[in-house]
């Protein structure tokens, strides 16, 4: 599978954050994000590992008592069902690979 830069077919996931699914294989998935300045990602879990890596922007990552800021170039790594938050600090482009697949961002 491949994919080419293009500016079309992000789909908006909640108020001011906006993801496209770039590719997949059979255990991984890779996406990018385009997320608002002010966006507040409510502490979530899901079973998936999550691996992300911040282009642009700053956004503070929020693990139990344990907190990262992030800014261009920075990445971090989540284990699966691990419960997160995040805060975005500025507009911020980031790419994630989930393991397994996640098939809700297929749909």
């Amino acid at each position: 599978m491949f994919c080419q830069r293009d500016e079309t077919g992000y789909k908006l996931l909640t108020e001011g954050v906006r993801f496209r699914s770039l590719v997949h294989g059979e255990k991984t998935h890779l996406c990018e994000f385009r997320i608002a300045k002010g966006v507040k990602v409510p502490e979530h879990s899901h079973p998936h590992e999550q691996t992300g890596y911040l282009i642009s922007g700053r956004m503070k990552l929020i693990v139990g008592n344990e907190s990262f800021e992030a800014g261009p170039g920075d990445s971090w790594c989540l284990p699966g069902s691990v419960p997160h938050a995040v805060q975005v600090l500025d507009d911020s482009v980031m790419v994630e690979v989930f393991s397994p697949l996640r098939e809700d961002y297929l749909a």
